[in-house]
């Protein structure tokens, strides 16, 4: 028997899907910012403090060049930032080991309390939504952030390993604890 494929339906490449697309992205990125910008209002932080405390939280020592590099803002912005982080108790700063100009940050154990408060509404989010999408859709969702994101970038996210969307499926089948 011969193998009939069903032609690339492009359909999706339409104007009105690639500007759903936009929209999508666009409501998605206010709701799951929401509930963190509440908390941080509370500290009169803003969403420059979320990035910072977030990236030095995943990336503990790093150099205030590497998160200048993440963040793509300019020394003044971060400065202005993260002092305000350091000046309140939330990320200490330490010289280098082998490069005394360097600054490695890390957070503090304030600065610990809030990430997880603010990434943990956000994975709850991410949770839900992977789970009711699916491991073959996560997938998708990965590989079209990945092209949305500059080329420069896209290294920071390494492939998936063999596997690995057979231990998602797993995954996605356990209710995550206290968000069920």
């Amino acid at each position: 028997m011969t193998d009939v494929k069903t032609p690339i339906n492009p359909l999706f490449l339409r104007e009105e899907e690639l500007r759903q697309g936009i929209e999508l992205l666009f409501f998605a990125y206010r709701d799951f910012t929401a509930e963190p910008d509440a908390i941080l209002a509370a500290y009169g932080f803003g969403r420059a403090h979320h990035r910072v405390i977030y990236f030095v939280g995943r990336n503990p020592g790093m150099t205030v060049s590497d998160l200048l590099a993440i963040l793509r803002i300019t020394k003044q912005s971060l400065s202005r930032v993260l002092g305000q982080l350091v000046d309140e108790g939330f990320i200490t700063q330490r010289p280098g080991v082998h490069d005394r100009r360097q600054r490695l940050l890390e957070l503090t154990e304030k600065g610990t309390e809030l990430e997880r408060q603010l990434t943990e509404r956000q994975r709850a989010r991410f949770a839900r939504a992977y789970r009711e999408a699916g491991a073959e859709a996560v997938e998708g969702f990965r590989k079209v952030m990945l092209g949305l994101i500059d080329e420069a970038d896209r290294s920071r996210f390494p492939s998936r390993g063999p596997g690995w969307l057979r231990q998602a499926r797993v995954a996605s089948e356990r209710p995550v604890a206290g968000h069920l």
